[in-house]
């Protein structure tokens, strides 16, 4: 079923130079293969509706004969299925999954082998040490009650509404839910905000967790391409979420506009202001995932999307201390108007009671520590970020990098769809990867891969090595007719 229909100015930008000047190839091949590259790297989504022929060939100046053939060549393929009376659709033809090729490299012992599938750093040891001995000491007056508390501790949703207050968004206590981290509190939402069958739309790439959390539901998520390439201020594809949002009577948007999973870019005030804009106009409750907001490396980011909203209905925030602080302490939270606060409370105890009250003491002691910790925590990834970057450029230097201002990781665009390819083959080399295709929708970014920088400089080295080992075994070679994709 057709998620949306793509225009054909949008599908002009991002084919770029896609002509053949060479003359190696006829311009309908040229066509078909730059379409092809756009669904691999999952800037047109499966299920997206192309530009009818007359609409494209007038956009690409070209004949309609031209658009027409490589329509019929991408049907061939499999990368197109068309009705009778309706618009071409994207799909993925169906192939057997590629056997991977197996270097001649000794199996690495367990221990040798560097996890780079996911992006979370060690706990900063003594500061959590310290969090939960004032925890502790914090617990006494907590001991007379029932101990469950659905909303959260008071202290703690003090805390984090002050936070807010002081990034310039007037936020009181009781529009603060505690959940037992932004996962959590993502999957409430939805429970919530949204029915079986009913389109959610993502940011893509995205977060692999949340479109789990989506397809759980019964949800069906509709893409919409950051396109690393544009950066902070053109990144996100705000005209094609507002298309998007009113082609499908989308409910929900569910966006990463603070330093990105998996690129890591951050939206510029303005697209902030835009997106709220988007909301409000169709609406749209807008989800804004928060829990890369401390994980700034070269400039803070701008105010959050919900300063530009004029309610609290059409933009929701939720965040963690998960990527700030560490990974085992799972205590997120929900920013939301008190209403639907009251409605995500009385949902939550089919699933739960409440966070646990000594985790939640413990994050309030490091909220309050202010940002020293978090900047040293900064310091180390930049640190490490500057490492990859370095072995990246000596060992896999035609693999391209999009560099955020801040994350935890890379997302590199190789010169060949072989992700998947490449993370089955390269834990015999060391590294375990999370393929590309687990950041999209429906087999989408297999010239992609995600690589966190979250882990010692020498295991970066050392991960580094074994993932050009393992593409080396892969026997990878670019066709010198492959389409060039210039933005």
């Amino acid at each position: 079923m057709m998620m949306h229909a793509v225009g054909a100015r949008s599908v002009s930008r991002d084919l770029g130079g896609w002509r053949d000047d060479a003359g190696r190839r006829p311009a309908y091949r040229a066509l078909a293969d730059g379409i092809r590259l756009l669904v691999h790297d999952g800037r047109i989504p499966l299920g997206a509706a192309l530009p009818g022929e007359r609409e494209l060939a007038g956009e690409l100046q070209v004949s309609r004969t031209t658009v027409t053939t490589a329509y019929s060549v991408l049907r061939e393929e499999g990368f197109l299925s068309s009705r009778q009376g309706s618009r071409s659709t994207v799909t993925m033809p169906a192939a057997p999954p590629r056997a991977p090729a197996v270097g001649s490299a000794r199996r690495p012992e367990a221990g040798d082998v560097v996890d780079l599938s996911y992006a979370a750093m060690v706990a900063p040891v003594l500061e959590v040490q310290e969090a939960y001995s004032a925890a502790l000491q914090a617990l006494p007056p907590f001991l007379d009650t029932h101990g469950m508390e659905p909303h959260g501790i008071a202290v703690l949703r003090e805390a984090i509404a002050a936070r807010y207050c002081a990034r310039g968004l007037e936020t009181t206590p009781a529009q603060i839910m505690v959940t037992s981290g932004a996962q959590h509190a993502f999957r409430l939402l939805l429970g919530v905000l949204t029915a079986p069958g009913e389109r959610v739309l993502v940011d893509h790439p995205t977060y692999p967790n949340a479109l789990a959390a989506v397809r759980r539901v019964g949800g069906r998520p509709v893409p919409v391409p950051v396109r690393p390439e544009g950066g902070a201020s053109r990144a996100w594809d705000l005209g094609g979420i507002r298309s998007a949002a009113r082609q499908t009577a989308a409910g929900m948007a569910y966006l990463i506009p603070d330093f990105h999973n998996p690129t890591g870019l951050c939206l510029d005030d303005a697209g902030r202001a835009e997106l709220a804009r988007i909301a409000r106009e169709t609406r749209m409750t807008l989800v804004v995932d928060e829990t890369m907001v401390d994980v700034w490396l070269d400039a803070p980011p701008p105010a959050p999307v919900a300063a530009h909203g004029r309610g609290l209905s059409e933009v929701v925030t939720i965040g963690s201390v998960s990527k700030s602080h560490w990974g085992g302490l799972r205590v997120g939270w929900i920013r939301a108007e008190p209403e639907l606060i009251g409605r995500l409370v009385g949902s939550r105890s089919a699933s739960d009671l409440g966070t646990p009250v000594m985790d939640q003491l413990a994050a309030v002691h490091l909220l309050d520590a202010g940002d020293g910790p978090v900047e040293a925590r900064r310091e180390i990834l930049r640190a490490q970020r500057a490492v990859l970057l370095d072995e990246l450029a000596a060992r896999l230097p035609d693999w391209v990098p999009t560099v955020g201002t801040g994350g935890m990781s890379l997302w590199l665009r190789m010169p060949a769809p072989v992700s998947t390819a490449l993370a089955a083959t390269a834990p015999s080399h060391g590294v375990v990867l999370a393929a590309g295709p687990r950041f999209g929708v429906e087999g989408a970014f297999e010239r992609y891969i995600r690589l966190p920088y979250a882990r010692p400089a020498d295991e970066l080295r050392r991960a580094v090595a074994g993932v050009a080992a393992a593409y080396d075994a892969l026997g990878v070679t670019v066709d010198p007719a492959e389409p060039a994709l210039v933005v």
